[in-house]
């Protein structure tokens, strides 16, 4: 299912409006305009699809803000990689971007119905670069590592050692951290075996949690 005219007038038109905000690259715009936002939200809800604001998907869940998905995005630094990994994959919206400026993405949701939802989105759309796993995303996949990225959807009070330990070397782990009474988008930067903790702006994200809900 190929992305029609009219949503992409719309799309074009939201990244415009991201772009006020928020100065994207071109291949983060790109990634913005070729992805149908309405298919990751609710139907009672489609009709704010193209607003700037996050949504509620179910499940005590949002779907973050399309700019908060344009910024995570591009601070991620995607240019010349190839395989990132997201921790909360929610309605599926940000891996769908993801998947349009990276060869391989990997999403963990640990809410399996929420999962189930994103993968049929997937399927619909032909995202076959995107692979799943319902599972606590604090594990990471093992599997399939090291990634060039990582990138948690949701709030972190820190970060486990083995996802630091699944990143490249040179990576990128991005993530929404816990600061006090603040959260703060955070990138950390693995050089020489090292973690260099870079703060960013300060955002508003549902927290990471432990576990699987089946």
């Amino acid at each position: 299912m190929s992305i029609d005219k009219i949503t992409i007038i719309k799309t074009s038109r939201m990244a415009e409006e991201i772009a006020k905000k928020f100065p994207l690259r071109a291949n983060i715009k790109e990634a913005i305009v070729h992805t149908n936002r309405e298919m990751f939200v609710p139907i009672a809800m489609r009709h704010n699809a193209y607003r700037l604001d996050a949504l509620p998907i179910g499940a005590q869940q949002y779907i973050s803000s399309p700019l908060t998905v344009a910024k995570m995005t591009q601070y991620l630094s995607p240019e010349g990689c190839d395989s990132v990994l997201e921790i909360g994959c929610g309605s599926g919206y940000q891996a769908a971007v993801l998947s349009k400026v990276f060869r391989r993405v990997f999403t963990i949701e640990r809410i399996e119905s929420l999962l189930l939802e994103a993968k049929e989105r997937f399927r619909t759309l032909h995202l076959g670069n995107i692979h799943t796993r319902t599972d606590d995303g604090q594990n990471g996949w093992e599997q399939y590592a090291p990634f060039d990225r990582i990138l948690f959807s949701a709030s972190a009070r820190v970060i486990p050692q083995k996802l630091f330990d699944q990143l490249r070397e040179g990576g990128i782990l991005l993530a929404p951290m816990e600061r006090g009474r603040e959260q703060v988008i955070t990138r950390f930067t693995k050089r020489g075996g090292v973690i260099h903790e870079d703060p960013l702006e300060v955002c508003d994200f549902v927290p990471v949690l432990d576990g699987v809900v089946r």
